[in-house]
C-alpha cells in the first residue's frame, strides 16, 4: 500500500487499527481537532417523501488540510434513511466536485468514487485520488457513503475505536477479548439506536441508490465509475440496479457481491499470500535467502500460538512503547492488514524464525494509535452483518480457514483475518439478512476495467475473472507485486486507468506486459 497507510478498510472487530475491504485514514481527527459528531435525532429531519436534492455549502475541513478542496464545489446530498420508508427522516451526506488539473478542455463525463471500507473517511483518499490522475481531465466527484465522517448520522464508534487501541495488549482469538469486543459494539448500537438511526437502512443496495441520486440531483447526464475494494461491491451493485447515466465502469481490488461472505477472507489471504511466496521463489536472491516461506510461516504461526510473545514497542510513528501481544491469530492479522509490505514480508518472517520479531510487533502496535471517532463502524458492522455473515456459521469459517491453511491451529483459523468474533458481533448487531438481494451477479455491456494486484491478501486477484466473465466488454488486467488498492501504488495501473476513461472499449494495457514484481528485501546474514 502507499506509504500514508491506505485503509485497506478494517471491519469493526479487527484487532489492529485498518479496516476490512479496504486505508487507515492518517489524516483523520482526534476528539480534540474534531467537531463532536451530531447526533442522529438532531442531525436528520423528517420529510414526506422529499425527493432528494444537493444542497450547496462548505467543504469538509480536516485537521490535515486537503489541498484538492480549495477549490472545490461543496454541500450535501438529503436522501432518505430508509426508502422503504418515504415518510421517515432524511440523512445528509457530504459531496465535493473537485475541478479537472487541466481545464482548458476538460472531458464533459466526470468520475465519480467510491471508497473501500465499508466505513472509512472518503475524503481522505482525495489526495491519493489526486495523485494518480483522476481528475487531470475531467472533474471528481467524492462523496462520503451513509454514516461515514462528515455526514448527518455519523455511524462513528468511539467505544470500539478504544477497544482496538486496547487489544493489541491482548490474545487475538480468546474469550476475554471476544467479551470485550462485544461490550464494545453492544455500547455503540445502543447510542446509535437511542439517537434514532434505523442500523437496517445502512446497507450496499442504499448505498448505490445514493449515488444514482446524487447523478440525478447534480444534473450529471453520463458519469465514470471507479471504486475499490468494498467500493467495487458497490460499485457493481449500483451497475446492477442503476445503470442509467454509467458511461464506464473502473473497479480495482475486486470485491464481487456475489461471493463476498466471510469464508471468503481466508481464501483471498491464501491466494495473496501463495503469490508472494511464489515471486520470491522465482527471485533467486529471494529463493537462496529465504528457501522455504510456506513452512516458516506455518511453524511460526504454530509456536506463537502455542506460545504467544509479550513485548513493548513503540508504534511505526514513534512514541512511548507500548504492550503488544503476539500470538498466531495476531501474526496472521498483521500481514492480512499491510502492516509489513509485501517485499519485506520474506525478512520478517525469517527474522521471526530467529527471535527477533520487531518488524510484526511493531506493525501491530500501528493499532494503539487510534483516530477516536473518525471510522463509521456502525456502517461496516451493519453491511457486514446483513450481507457477508448470513448464509454461513463459524463451522464454515472454519473449514474455509483449514482448506486454505492445513495444520494451522483451529484457535487461529476460526477468525477471518481483520473480522474476528464477527457471528457474535452480528448476534449483538442483529440487521436483517440481506444476502439474497445482495449476493447477485452484475450483468452488463457497460465497458468496465477491472484492475487486480497479485499481492493482495484481501480480496485475491483471481475473483476478478469470474466478474469479468459477467461484464461482456470488460479489460481485466493483473499487476504483478502490487497489493490492496493497486492503482495508487501503481504508475502503470494509472496509465491504464487514464486510458480506459479515455477509450472505454479499446484501453491500452500494454505496460502490464511483462511487469515483474518489485525486489524481496533481502536481510543481511
Amino acid at each position: 500500500m502507499p506509504q500514508h497507510a491506505i485503509h485497506a478498510v478494517t471491519a469493526a472487530a479487527a484487532l489492529v487499527s485498518l479496516a476490512a475491504f479496504g486505508p487507515v485514514p492518517s489524516g483523520a481527527a482526534s476528539p480534540s481537532s474534531q467537531s463532536p459528531a451530531p447526533s442522529a435525532s438532531s442531525a436528520a429531519r423528517t420529510a414526506a417523501a422529499a425527493p432528494p436534492r444537493f444542497v450547496p455549502g462548505p467543504c469538509p475541513q480536516p485537521p490535515e488540510p486537503i489541498e484538492a478542496l480549495a477549490g472545490a464545489r461543496c454541500g450535501v446530498l438529503e436522501v432518505p434513511e430508509n426508502r422503504s420508508r418515504p415518510d421517515g427522516r432524511t440523512i445528509e451526506l457530504a459531496v465535493a466536485v473537485i475541478p479537472a488539473a487541466e481545464p482548458a478542455k476538460p472531458a464533459q463525463d466526470p468520475v465519480v468514487f467510491m471508497a473501500g471500507g465499508p466505513g472509512g473517511d472518503t475524503f481522505d483518499d482525495i489526495p491519493f485520488l489526486v495523485e494518480s490522475g483522476l481528475n487531470k481531465d475531467r472533474e471528481l466527484i467524492v462523496m462520503a457513503q451513509r454514516g461515514n465522517l462528515y455526514n448527518r448520522p455519523n455511524l462513528a464508534c468511539p467505544e470500539i475505536d478504544r477497544f482496538n487501541a486496547q487489544a493489541v495488549g491482548l490474545r487475538y482469538g480468546t474469550e476475554p477479548t471476544q467479551q470485550l469486543m462485544l461490550k464494545a459494539v453492544k455500547e455503540c448500537r445502543d447510542r446509535l439506536t437511542a439517537d434514532g438511526v434505523d442500523l437496517s437502512a445502512y446497507n450496499t443496495t442504499e448505498n448505490a441508490a445514493d449515488f444514482a441520486d446524487l447523478r440525478t440531483a447534480l444534473g450529471i447526464p453520463r458519469w465514470n465509475v471507479y471504486g475499490y475494494s468494498y467500493g467495487s461491491d458497490l460499485a457493481l451493485t449500483y451497475l446492477r440496479l442503476h445503470p442509467e447515466g454509467i458511461r464506464a465502469l473502473a473497479i480495482d481490488s475486486v470485491t464481487p457481491p456475489r461471493s463476498a461472505a466471510l469464508p471468503w477472507g481466508w481464501s483471498s489471504a491464501a491466494e495473496g499470500i501463495g503469490n508472494i511466496f511464489e515471486a520470491c521463489a522465482a527471485e533467486p536472491a529471494c529463493k537462496n535467502r529465504y528457501p522455504d516461506l510456506p513452512r516458516t510461516l506455518t511453524e511460526q504461526v504454530r509456536k506463537l500460538e502455542a506460545h504467544p510473545l509479550t513485548l513493548n514497542v513503540p508504534p511505526p510513528g514513534g512514541g512511548k512503547p507500548v504492550k503488544v501481544v503476539l500470538d498466531g491469530g495476531a501474526l496472521m492479522d498483521v500481514i492480512v492488514a499491510f502492516g509489513v509490505r509485501p517485499k519485506d514480508i520474506p525478512a520478517a518472517l525469517d527474522e521471526l524464525r530467529d527471535g527477533n520479531p520487531e518488524r510484526f510487533a511493531k506493525a501491530r502496535a500501528a493499532g494503539s494509535v487510534q483516530n477516536v471517532g473518525a471510522f463509521a463502524h456502525g456502517l461496516t458492522e451493519s453491511v457486514a452483518c446483513s450481507e457477508w455473515a448470513p448464509g454461513h456459521s463459524e463451522a464454515d469459517v472454519l473449514k474455509a480457514g483449514r482448506q486454505a491453511f492445513p495444520g494451522w491451529p483451529d484457535t487461529v483459523l476460526a477468525q477471518v483475518p481483520q473480522l474476528p468474533y464477527q457471528y457474535p458481533v452480528c448476534r449483538v448487531w442483529n440487521v436483517p439478512d440481506r444476502a439474497s438481494v445482495q449476493r447477485v451477479a452484475t450483468v452488463s455491456p457497460v465497458p468496465a476495467l477491472l484492475l487486480s494486484g497479485t499481492f493482495d491478501v484481501k480480496t485475491g486477484a483471481s475473483w476478478a475473472k469470474g466478474v469479468a466473465g459477467d461484464l461482456s466488454r470488460s479489460t481485466a488486467v493483473q499487476i504483478p507485486g502490487i497489493g490492496h488498492w493497486v492503482v495508487p501504488q501503481s504508475p502503470c495501473a494509472q496509465r491504464i486507468l487514464a486510458s480506459f476513461l479515455a477509450h472505454p472499449t479499446a484501453p491500452d494495457t500494454s505496460c502490464a506486459d511483462g511487469l515483474r514484481p518489485e525486489p524481496f528485501t533481502i536481510a543481511p546474514n
